[in-house]
C-alpha cells in the first residue's frame, strides 16, 4: 500500500503565480493588461508590494493554491495488488479411469492412475488465468468438473478420483463427444456465438473398446467444432524377452495418433512418470497460459481533500479583501 499520484506533472503549475507577478506587467485603470484578481492575490507573497494585501490574506490565497495544485495531481492510495479472474483458453481434461489404470508399471510400482494424479495435478495449478475441466471416462464419461477458473477444486475432482469409478472398458469415442458437446453448450451462451479456443488433453493406456461413437469419427466431429486433441498413451513401453511380450500392449497408438493428427494436435508416448512430466510441458508450451500475471490495484481517490481545504480557507481569504 502507497501514495500514489497520477498527475505528477500538474506540480509544474506550481510557480504560476510568481511568474505572473514577475513577467506580466502590472495592470493600470489606463492599460488594456489582463487583469486576474485571484493570481494577483496568490503572486503577492512574492510581490514587494506585500503589506498592501495584508500578509494574512496572501498567505491563505497561497494556500489555497497549492492545494489547488495538489488537489490537480489527483492523489490516490493504492491498495495491494489483486489477481484478475480471466477466461484464458479452455481446456479440458478427459482421464482414463478404466480397470487397466491400476497396473503398477510405472516407476516405483506406482500405478498408472496414480502417477497420472501427480503429474496431471501439477500441470493444473500451473494453468493460472485458463478455464479447465475435466471428465473421467471408462466404459462410459462424465463430466466431474465443468469448466472453471477454480484450478484447486479440479485438482481435488482429480485427485480423488478411483479406478473403475466410471466402469472397466474405455471408451474413448464417447469421452470425445462429451467434450464437443461442452464446447457446443458454451458456444451457445458466449454473446458472440463463435467457437472460442478449446483443448482437449485425452490420456489413456488402452483402446477403444465400449461406447457408441467410434474415435475416428468423433475426431472428425472435433475438428470441424474446433476442437484441437492432444492424446497421451500411458503404461510400461513393450518389449520382447524370452517369456514373451512385457508392457501395455492393449495401448492403440495408431488411433491415438489418428485422433491427434486429425484435430490438428500432436500424440505423445508416457512409459513413466518422468516421461509424463515432459509430455505436460511441452503441451504447456504448445498451448501456454493467454491470462498470465493480470492483477488489479484497488485504488482510491483522495483530490476531493485538499480540494475540500482549498475552499475552506477561501472563505476567509475572501471576507479579508477590503483589508490592507
Amino acid at each position: 500500500m502507497m501514495l500514489h499520484f497520477a498527475w505528477p506533472w500538474m506540480l509544474l503549475l506550481l510557480p504560476l503565480p510568481w511568474l505572473t507577478a514577475r513577467f506580466m506587467p502590472r495592470a493600470t485603470a489606463q492599460s488594456g493588461a489582463l487583469f486576474l484578481p485571484f493570481a494577483a492575490s496568490v503572486s503577492s507573497v512574492w510581490s514587494p508590494t506585500l503589506a498592501r494585501h495584508g500578509r494574512v490574506r496572501s498567505l491563505l490565497f497561497a494556500l489555497v493554491w497549492i492545494l489547488l495544485i495538489a488537489a490537480a495531481t489527483r492523489p490516490q492510495w493504492l491498495d495491494a495488488p489483486l489477481p484478475v479472474p480471466t477466461t484464458g483458453r479452455r481446456l479440458l481434461l478427459a482421464v482414463d479411469v478404466s480397470g487397466s489404470m491400476a497396473t503398477q508399471d510405472m516407476a516405483d510400482n506406482y500405478s498408472r492412475l496414480a502417477v497420472v494424479k501427480k503429474v496431471a495435478g501439477d500441470f493444473i495449478k500451473h494453468r493460472q488465468g485458463d478455464q479447465v475441466g475435466l471428465i473421467l471416462f471408462g466404459t462410459r464419461p462424465y463430466l466431474q468438473a465443468p469448466l472453471t477458473t477454480d484450478l484447486d477444486t479440479v485438482g481435488q475432482f482429480l485427485n480423488e478420483a478411483m479406478v473403475g469409478v466410471a466402469g472397466p472398458q474405455t471408451a474413448i469415442g464417447d469421452a470425445i463427444g462429451l467434450a464437443i458437446k461442452r464446447l457446443d453448450s458454451d458456444r451457445s451462451k458466449s454473446a458472440s456465438g463463435k467457437p472460442g479456443q478449446m483443448v482437449l488433453i485425452l490420456l489413456t493406456d488402452g483402446g477403444n473398446n465400449a461406447g457408441m461413437m467410434d474415435p475416428i469419427a468423433a475426431a472428425k466431429m472435433a475438428a470441424s467444432s474446433g476442437l484441437r486433441i492432444y492424446t497421451i498413451g500411458v503404461g510400461a513401453a513393450v518389449q520382447q524377452g524370452f517369456f514373451g511380450t512385457s508392457g501395455n500392449t492393449d495401448l492403440d497408438e495408431d488411433t491415438l495418433k489418428s485422433i491427434a493428427r486429425i484435430t490438428g494436435g500432436e500424440y505423445f508416448r508416457a512409459t513413466d512418470a518422468a516421461a509424463l512430466q515432459e509430455v505436460y510441458k511441452r503441451i504447456d508450451k504448445l498451448e501456454p497460459s493467454a491470462a498470465r500475471e493480470q492483477w488489479y490495484r484497488p485504488h482510491r481517490e483522495w483530490f476531493q481533500w485538499p480540494l475540500a481545504l482549498a475552499l475552506l480557507f477561501s472563505i476567509p481569504a475572501v471576507f479579508m479583501r477590503g483589508k490592507k
